[in-house]
């Protein structure tokens, strides 16, 4: 059977989320650096930061860092962070990237949600034959990144989240995942 990347399946989703006119990114927990060579090639100024890997992408700055401690630099019209806050404090973590975003940037997250409610398992059991046929189907590289098990569910992310970029939109996808989207306002309220 092949292999299936659920993370990459949402890059396109990500990437859409980039802002007109930006010129820097931020990846946090890049990994492999596979996301961040797609923000490169869109012609923006990446930086990679992740505290086990330290890859070496082309056109891209990668820093091994710790989202919680670390300076990050910035501020970035774009942070990305895929798949990598379930292995971070979440409070702390969310603070440090909705800090890193420039005004008027956007904050895109791909995570795990855990299964809480009804409607959190009807859309996981609906991601098993989903899951079956993309793995029949892509050839995805194999992806060597810690795995650790998550235990936060969308309603928790969400009610977490409120708190400190309250208009952030959060949407539970299929494969496991949801998406945080987030944009910085142009000036602060008042």
């Amino acid at each position: 059977m092949k292999h299936f990347d659920h993370n990459a399946h949402y890059h396109p989703l990500l990437l859409a989320q980039v802002p007109l006119g930006a010129t820097t990114a931020l990846d946090v927990g890049c990994g492999n650096g596979g996301f961040a060579r797609k923000l490169a090639a869109r012609g923006l100024q990446v930086t990679g930061v992740d505290r086990t890997v330290e890859a070496v992408v082309p056109g891209v700055e990668i820093r091994k860092a710790d989202v919680a401690v670390d300076d990050l630099g910035g501020p970035y019209d774009f942070v990305s962070c895929i798949a990598a806050l379930h292995h971070m404090p979440f409070t702390t973590a969310l603070t440090r990237m909705r800090d890193a975003v420039a005004p008027g940037g956007v904050l895109a997250i791909l995570g795990l949600a855990k299964e809480k409610t009804v409607w959190d398992w009807v859309v996981s059991v609906s991601s098993v034959p989903a899951n079956l046929v993309h793995k029949l189907v892509k050839d995805d590289p194999v992806d060597t990144a810690p795995v650790k098990d998550w235990h936060m569910s969308v309603d928790e992310i969400k009610a977490g989240a409120a708190d400190i970029i309250p208009d952030a939109r959060v949407r539970r996808h299929l494969y496991w995942r949801y998406s945080l989207v987030w944009r910085k306002p142009l000036t602060t309220r008042s």
